[in-house]
């Protein structure tokens, strides 16, 4: 079965009371752009995330405002700033490096939230019953091309929202030299 890859990039989920602590009281996120699951969006807002050996500029928010913070990052953006950044699955921060958060009307010392978002595969409950899967397994993709591989350890992750994607971070995407709308294979 051929499933798209979609590629993430460092991103930020934040509450509410985080995005006004850094954007001003009462601010609400707005409208950039659609992604491909349909509950979530990319906004124009962007803050910066420092560590103790630097900063990442620029990192974008989705919304909408979620009930707990997470800052999605790769090992390398994780590494170049000085941070561990955990491999979990999203919302699962707990025990996870902290980072400060920089906006235009203000700074918060997130006590922890960062982490690498484990590489996942997102269905439908109908998608994942005529597949035979259920939420949480591991499967393996594979890829084709110059740098074919097989990723390992993909976690099944349905909801009635999802649609049918491949998530990947830009390493492992680059390792693999994918682009966003590939397809790859369920093995």
């Amino acid at each position: 079965m051929k499933i798209t890859v979609g590629i993430s990039n460092k991103h930020a989920h934040l509450t509410q009371e985080q995005i006004e602590a850094l954007f001003g009281k009462g601010y609400h996120l707005t409208f950039f752009r659609n992604i491909k699951q349909p509950d979530e969006f990319v906004s124009n807002e962007k803050i910066d995330v420092a560590g103790p050996k630097g900063i990442l500029k620029d990192v974008r928010i989705l919304g909408p405002a979620r009930e707990k913070a997470q800052i999605e990052m790769t090992l390398t953006n994780a590494r170049a700033i000085g941070v561990e950044a955990k491999i979990r699955v999203s919302a699962h921060v707990e025990g996870s490096s902290g980072v400060t958060l920089i906006g235009p009307a203000g700074q918060i010392e997130l006590k922890e939230g960062v982490i690498a978002a484990v590489r996942h595969l997102h269905m439908t409950p109908d998608e994942a019953r005529t597949l035979g899967l259920h939420e949480g397994q591991r499967v393996a993709v594979e890829t084709s091309g110059e740098r074919a591989v097989i990723f390992k350890n993909v976690i099944v992750r349905i909801d009635e929202l999802f649609s049918l994607e491949l998530h990947l971070d830009t390493d492992e995407a680059n390792a693999a030299g994918l682009k966003n709308g590939d397809e790859v294979t369920l093995v």
